[in-house]
């Protein structure tokens, strides 16, 4: 067995690693529970890069949030965030990075439509106060199912990568 580190050393980088894993945890079980106060806790205070594709790119928490009460923070959107098979990178005291994958579902009921997504987060991530937070992060999509559900039974609207804008546009949520 190849020794990297001390033991406290080893235990240190296994703990970020843990810490990390439950900061992720809550930021999902905070999206998927409409608490934007709690997702904020997960992203560092100040300039941050967030790049959430047809969501929107973000230098700054409050920014990403306000978008993120009016999209999501909705009776009719009901979502599942489930990160998936991370692997994460201590690469001090301080500094780590990570990858995740992540199976999203959104049900809209005032739209009467299913949307699953696939993709990746390629996150950094630093400790503040003693308390890792978010400083990057990027979401690709690499699959997308629509359903429509107005007929009584799910028809696939589409299925394949990324669907066009006009097929999954974030904005229409709010309307």
């Amino acid at each position: 067995m190849v020794s990297n580190g001390s033991l406290e050393e080893r235990l240190a980088r296994l703990e970020a690693i843990e810490d990390i894993k439950q900061l992720k945890s809550r930021y999902f079980h905070a999206c998927d529970n409409k608490q934007p106060d709690d997702v904020r806790e997960c992203f560092a205070a100040g300039s941050i890069d967030l790049r959430y594709g047809r969501i929107g790119t973000f230098d700054d928490r409050e920014k990403m949030l306000a978008v993120f009460t009016e999209l999501a923070c909705e009776p009719h959107i009901v979502e599942m965030h489930h990160g998936q098979n991370p692997r994460i990178e201590v690469h001090d005291a301080n500094n780590a990075t990570g990858i995740w994958g992540l199976y999203y579902y959104m049900i809209d009921t005032r739209r009467q439509t299913v949307t699953q997504l696939a993709g990746f987060y390629d996150d950094a991530y630093m400790r503040q106060d003693g308390q890792w937070r978010i400083t990057r992060s990027s979401y690709e999509v690499t699959s997308t199912q629509i359903f429509d559900l107005t007929d009584g039974l799910a028809r696939v609207i589409f299925a394949g990568k990324a669907a066009p804008v006009e097929l999954d546009d974030p904005g229409k949520q709010a309307v």
